[in-house]
C-alpha cells in the first residue's frame, strides 16, 4: 500500500494526450486563442491538476475527461470563464490558485505572475511555469 492510500488521498491520474487535445479545442472555442504554457501541459500528462494544502492547479475539465473521475477537479476552462467575468483578467490566462493568490500567465507581458486575490496587485513575477510552482509549493509548505 503506497502511503497516500493509507490517509485516502492519492495523486490524480495522467490527463491523455486525447484529453488535452479535446481541452486545446475547447479552448479556443469558448475563451480566445490561448496557447496553453508546454510545461503546464506537460504537468498536466503527469498529474491532472492538484488540489494540495489550499493551492489549487487546473486540470482538464470533468467533462473533457475520458473517464469519471471521484475527485473534484477545479477545471481549466470553467475557471478561466469564471474569472474572464472581470475584463482586466483577460489580460491572464489563469493557472491555479491559492486562499491568497492567483497564478497565472500574462499575456501582455509574456510572463508568469503571481497576483493578490482578490485585488490583482503583483506580488511577484516568474521566468518560467516550473519555478512559479515552485514557489508556490514553497509557500503551502512553509
Amino acid at each position: 500500500m503506497e502511503k497516500n492510500e493509507k490517509y485516502g488521498s492519492s495523486l490524480r491520474n495522467p490527463a491523455s494526450d486525447t484529453e488535452i487535445i479535446t481541452m486545446n479545442h475547447n479552448i479556443q472555442k469558448k475563451l480566445r486563442n490561448i496557447i496553453l504554457p508546454k510545461s503546464y501541459i506537460e504537468l498536466l500528462k503527469i498529474i491532472n491538476g492538484l488540489d494540495f494544502n489550499g493551492l489549487v492547479i487546473y486540470g482538464v475539465d470533468e467533462v473533457l475527461l475520458d473517464k469519471e473521475v471521484d475527485e473534484n477537479i477545479h477545471g481549466f476552462i470553467e475557471t478561466n470563464e469564471l474569472w474572464y467575468e472581470n475584463d482586466w483578467q483577460k489580460q491572464y490566462i489563469f493557472l491555479g490558485d491559492s486562499d491568497t493568490a492567483w497564478y497565472c500567465y500574462d499575456l501582455k507581458e509574456s510572463v508568469y505572475v503571481e497576483l493578490d486575490k482578490p485585488s490583482g496587485t503583483l506580488i511577484q513575477s516568474f521566468e518560467s511555469f516550473d519555478s512559479m510552482v515552485s514557489d508556490a509549493f514553497e509557500t503551502i509548505l512553509l
